[in-house]
């Protein structure tokens, strides 16, 4: 380059090329545009805001002080809340392992059979944890039973989708040599691939039981079992103070299952 070419377009370094700059602009405006057109589609009551702060406060008021005396009423369902949520998840488990193996590239029989898995894994997903407890509740009728089977129909997609991709990425050598001892198919994932994605499997089921307690809470708000019928109950009555004891004992056991998780979680990793 001449001297007067070096001179008039200087080498500066630039984080990004134009495109890439034009490309980032172009996604923020679609992103603002995207977040306009939301807005504006929902019809929000903005004239609600300008007192929200003084609702607030009146329900803050209104919760205070907590009425401790309702606590021991609510034990029971909190433990029932725990139980759910430990069977549920336990349920899942059984059922997440076929589903994973059949879900997987490289362990399902054909393209049939991972498109039925992979559908599965969608459908089970797909459903929220209080819609599954809709169903069940239809299905079983009010109580525990219908909220185990929710908690089961929303976990196992969750679980299989991650020990599938475990399965997919275990490592081909030990499975090479099981089958050249003649190995039969159950052989070769029970000895060859199962022990690679037990890590997976154990922190993965531990995680999703931390967020089944927390979902657990609400199902009794359609009748599958747990604290959230108190919940609901006081709710509808307008009792606050007994509403701010319930979410306080929530709140606790919250933070106990994200402990004992989070310990858990550490110890296998």
């Amino acid at each position: 380059m001449s001297a007067n070419a070096a001179k008039r377009y200087p080498e500066v370094w630039r984080r990004r090329t134009p495109g890439e700059t034009l490309a980032g602009w172009l996604w923020i405006a679609a992103a603002a545009f995207a977040t306009a057109w939301s807005v504006s589609a929902l019809d929000i009551e903005w004239v609600f805001f300008k007192d929200a702060h003084v609702q607030a406060a009146d329900l803050a008021e209104r919760m205070w002080p907590p009425r401790w005396a309702y606590l021991p009423q609510i034990l029971a369902p909190l433990v029932e809340t725990i139980h759910i949520a430990t069977l549920g998840t336990a349920i899942a488990v059984v059922f997440s392992l076929p589903l994973a193996f059949l879900a997987a590239r490289n362990t399902t029989a054909n393209g049939f059979t991972w498109a039925v898995g992979r559908g599965l894994l969608v459908a089970s997903r797909s459903v929220n944890t209080v819609i599954w407890g809709l169903i069940f509740v239809a299905v079983f009728g009010p109580g525990p039973l219908a909220g185990v089977a929710a908690v089961a129909a929303r976990s196992v997609g969750f679980l299989a989708k991650l020990v599938a991709e475990a399965i997919e990425e275990a490592d081909r050598g030990p499975v090479e040599a099981i089958e050249s001892t003649g190995a039969g198919t159950g052989q070769v994932y029970l000895i060859g691939i199962l022990p690679q994605v037990l890590p997976v499997l154990i922190g993965t089921t531990v995680y999703r039981w931390d967020i089944n307690v927390r979902e657990s809470s609400v199902l009794g708000f359609v009748g599958a079992g747990g604290i959230g019928l108190q919940l609901y109950a006081s709710i509808n009555q307008f009792m606050w103070q007994q509403v701010l004891v319930v979410l306080l004992a929530i709140l606790v056991v919250v933070i106990l299952s994200e402990a004992a998780s989070a310990w858990i979680r550490g110890r296998i990793s």
